[in-house]
């Protein structure tokens, strides 16, 4: 029988990844369970429910105390939920509740009474935000705490930023503190926001709304503005041992969640949304982060639902803010609607190395797995790997472009040149993609489109069990990806450019070109 693991354990609230065969984020049928608590004598008690997903949160536990879970399938587990230190109510401490999302006194009142809420917990304890709609301005968390955001409740950046809070661009150590597409850089505190700390939770059945939609963010994505960029809507900067179980996420004025530095973090059970017209609302964006799952969330957002990044080397070499990203794991999540699923890049200077999409459903993306990179940004992408993976409604289910037109020279011919160029230290580099048992349904434009640099050619990329069930019958032809001189595609399978492709079925690999004008060689 197999085992039920755990994902994550805070006092009150365990993630369980339930791992039956053919689960991605929904099981394929409900699974009924059972969950007893096992002390207290006559005051013990029962729980049954029946979970749908493949990851499974159980709330309302109780600090310190020991649990047996059941399920049909499973095996029997046993766990104990930590003790917490000491709880501390957050509207003990003058908190404002219904204020206008304009009150920007009221919003600074409740920034400071959540300020000495936070101070007030002991190492080890909770911190709690109880129903209610709360507007508060930036706040910063500390280390060994939890943030628990009880079952309605809203705490939400106002929609005014006069007086909002900048970190910038670096710390008085010199490292990297504020940043922007992987440079550093001044930018607007987000509306939660921990620098430099271990041990912190942030978890419950409440919402973290970033107003963007309320606010002016949206209305200059990328320009500064008062001397600095927009905020993510929750930043964690420099950070270890971080767990993120069971919220909303919503509205973020840039990116959604930004992890930046950070190790050994652990997202389970989230809801992260943003309109599918906000400008930059990646949902999840890991940057020169190791260690780090993100489990059983489902995705919603107006870019990519998920991007790993390691910084971006700058216009004069600049890159002594790089560092690499290694070793995050994606596992039963569900990408509603996004432009990528799973993306690699574009600013991935400082090297992004074993990264791995299982057990996911991706409907809607405009691109399944997708990596971005150009001339100038350097490093090495290393073993990327998609597993189990269903594609639904994606336009391009596969892609990897090494000729991204990102930046002001993005369309320069030196970037964009498909004639073989000096290599450097800004050549980028991509070595090893494997794709097993992916299910397309509903392809648009192409199965696959790997288009790397004469230079350095794409290596070492595996496909096998890959199927195409069906087209889109109302697509158009478009180009597949964001690189000049493509052509548009329509129902086409995997097609290759400079790039190394070992397929298990090779009447899946196109002799069709990629580009208007086919390069003076072939690579294959």
């Amino acid at each position: 029988m197999t085992r039920p693991s755990i994902l994550a354990l805070s006092a009150r609230i365990a993630a369980l990844c339930l791992p039956l065969p053919g689960a991605r984020y929904h099981q394929e049928e409900p699974l009924a369970f059972r969950l007893a608590s096992l002390d207290g004598g006559s005051d013990a008690w029962t729980r049954e429910g029946l979970a749908e997903t493949a990851v499974l949160l159980l709330h309302d536990l109780i600090p310190g105390t020991n649990y047996q879970f059941e399920a049909e399938g499973f095996e029997v587990l046993t766990f104990s939920t930590p003790p917490c230190a000491g709880l501390v109510d957050a509207a003990d401490f003058g908190l404002l509740a219904d204020i206008k999302l304009d009150d920007g006194n009221g919003a600074l009142r409740n920034a400071e009474a959540l300020a000495r809420a936070v101070e007030a917990v002991p190492r080890g304890g909770t911190l709690v935000v109880p129903r209610g709609i709360w507007t508060a301005y930036p706040i910063a968390l500390k280390g060994n705490m939890t943030l628990h955001l009880a079952e309605g409740a809203v705490l939400r950046a106002p929609s005014t930023r006069l007086g909002w809070p900048i970190l910038p661009a670096r710390d008085d150590m010199g490292r990297m503190l504020g940043s922007w597409e992987g440079l550093p850089a001044a930018c607007f505190a987000a509306p939660v926001h921990a620098v430099n700390v271990d041990n912190l939770t942030i978890e419950g059945r409440g919402i973290l709304d970033g107003s963007g939609a309320e606010g002016d963010w949206w209305t200059w994505p990328k320009e500064t503005r008062g001397g600095a960029r927009r905020p993510r809507g929750l930043h964690l900067v420099s950070s270890s041992d971080v767990t993120l179980l069971g919220f909303t996420i919503r509205n973020a004025p840039s990116w959604t969640i930004h992890p930046q530095g950070c190790e050994r973090l652990r997202a389970a059970g989230l809801n992260i949304l943003a309109p599918h017209d906000s400008p930059n609302t990646d949902g999840f964006n890991p940057e020169s982060c190791r260690d780090v799952l993100i489990a059983g969330t489902r995705f919603s957002v107006g870019d990519d639902c998920i991007a790993v990044k390691a910084g971006k080397r700058g216009d004069k070499g600049e890159e002594d803010h790089l560092s690499e990203t290694r070793g995050v794991q994606v596992r039963h999540c569900l990408m509603e609607r996004g432009h990528g699923g799973l993306v690699i890049g574009s600013e991935m200077s400082g090297g992004v190395h074993d990264i791995a999409v299982e057990d996911c459903e991706m409907r809607g993306t405009d691109r399944g797995l997708r990596l971005k990179t150009r001339r100038g940004r350097g490093g090495l992408i290393s073993n990327i790997a998609m597993r189990r993976v269903l594609l639904d409604g994606v336009q391009t289910a596969l892609s990897a472009n090494a000729h991204y037109h990102c930046d002001a020279d993005g369309h320069a011919d030196w970037v964009q040149s498909r004639a073989r160029q000096p290599l450097g230290t800004g050549t980028p580099l991509i070595d090893g993609i494997t794709v097993d048992h992916v299910e397309i349904r509903c392809l648009a434009h192409a199965a696959g489109v790997f288009l790397g640099l004469p230079e350095a050619p794409i290596r070492n990329v595996r496909i096998s069990n890959l199927i195409i069930q069906s087209h889109d019958p109302q697509a158009r032809p478009t180009p597949p990806i964001m690189a000049d001189h493509v052509r548009p595609m329509l129902h086409e399978a995997i097609l290759v450019e400079w790039a190394e492709i070992a397929c298990d079925d090779p009447g899946l690999i196109s002799n069709a070109a990629i580009s208007l004008n086919s390069p003076h060689e072939s690579y294959r």
